[in-house]
């Protein structure tokens, strides 16, 4: 020890800690890496999951258990498609459908269907997509299921964050939120999955706009009851929602009230159907965009009566941007259920169309809105504006 104490003796001193740090460095004593086992999440059962738990973007204290096996609610693949005339052999002009169209390809998906299945594997006009519905949350969202120019094939995982559905990919495992389309937990995690255009409207005004769709059929290779709803009179339902442990945000009369619901830029904006039902159109702005919100009635609750097509009239909406060749415009409600702009006299449907007058064929942008129940949007979104409580 002496010698190290001797001015001769720094050298020394300074070689024995370089050795030390090679031994260190080689060893990977510097920087232990974590173990899959210490990022399994303890009140989650991971025996049947390869998923990466160290790459998580939650706390997995949010995520509950709502099916306790992985794919006990069976996702489909590759849908069978049948005709509209096949179709209007069992759905009603109410029928809930979330009707989409790519590149002049149309397609109807019933929620009388997805009730039971929550999630259609498709491919559009060559688009992977993923057509999905959260019975819990009222939530219709569709996806593009490419990520990194890999497809995607989703299921049900089980499990739920704020009541909402999370879905997982078979390729990597990564859990995906259902109604933001955020990857959660696992290779994927961070990553948003690209929104698709949809609408849920009734098969009867989809059969009229699309006489050559195609509507997804009850060929599922199950057997379920598609046409009955199992959450009977959910959507008027008092009390807190099935497995919601968040708050509740008390500005609307019901945790279970629809809401027209989307984000633009930083900034997100509910609108109680309510409103809509009563206003029929809404001109509004969202941060600094203009938009206009388009209600049509004709649509039955897929979350009311035990058999859907009795449920109640609770209508839909469709958002678009209020402008068209960099004009802003101004809609009101006319009274054959179209509406038309005070600049140009224009008559527009619901889709966003004109139909007649100067801008005749012309298209608004769609903007990302899709219904939710208030609670579900409010959770993941709880800065939102409520339109008519400004």
């Amino acid at each position: 020890m002496r010698l190290l104490t001797r001015r001769r003796g720094a050298p020394m001193l300074a070689g024995i800690l370089v050795v030390i740090l090679g031994i260190l460095a080689l060893s990977g004593a510097q920087s232990p890496a974590r173990s899959q086992d210490s990022c399994n999440p303890a009140n989650l059962s991971t025996a049947n999951w390869s998923t990466d738990f160290c790459n998580s973007q939650v706390d997995f204290n949010e995520i509950l258990v709502g099916n306790p096996t992985k794919n006990g609610i069976p996702s489909v693949t590759n849908p069978a498609m049948e005709s509209i005339e096949e179709a209007a052999n069992w759905l009603s002009d109410r029928s809930p459908v979330i009707a989409l169209e790519i590149d002049g390809e149309a397609r109807a998906y019933p929620l009388a269907i997805l009730m039971w299945h929550e999630i259609a594997n498709d491919e559009v006009a060559g688009m992977p997509v993923a057509v999905t519905f959260c019975p819990l949350c009222n939530s219709s969202v569709t996806f593009d299921r490419r990520v990194e120019g890999e497809a995607l094939d989703f299921g049900v995982s089980g499990l739920l964050r704020n009541s909402d559905l999370i879905m997982f990919d078979r390729q990597s495992e990564t859990w995906w939120q259902q109604l933001t389309g955020e990857g959660l937990v696992g290779e994927y995690a961070g990553v948003p999955l690209d929104i698709v255009p949809s609408q849920v409207i009734g098969f009867g005004r989809f059969a009229e706009r699309y006489p050559d769709g195609l509507v997804m059929s009850r060929e599922t290779g199950y057997n379920r009851q598609y046409g009955i709803n199992p959450y009977s009179n959910y959507d008027s339902r008092a009390g807190r929602p099935f497995l919601f442990r968040g708050e509740i945000d008390q500005r609307l009369g019901s945790a279970v009230d629809h809401v027209l619901a989307a984000i633009i830029g930083d900034s997100a904006k509910a609108y109680p159907f309510e409103i809509l039902r009563e206003q029929r159109v809404i001109n509004d702005s969202i941060g600094d965009r203009p938009i206009v919100v388009f209600f049509q009635s004709g649509v039955a609750s897929a979350l009311g009566d035990s058999v859907i097509d009795s449920a109640r009239d609770i209508g839909t909406a469709g958002m678009y941007e209020a402008s068209f060749d960099g004009e802003a415009l101004q809609f009101s409600a006319k009274a054959d259920g179209n509406f038309i702009d005070a600049q140009t006299q224009s008559t527009w449907n619901a889709f966003g169309e004109a139909i007649d007058g100067e801008l005749a064929g012309s298209q608004l942008n769609w903007v990302h809105a899709f219904p939710h129940f208030w609670f579900a949007w409010a959770a993941f979104h709880p800065e939102t504006e409520v339109y008519g409580l400004d």
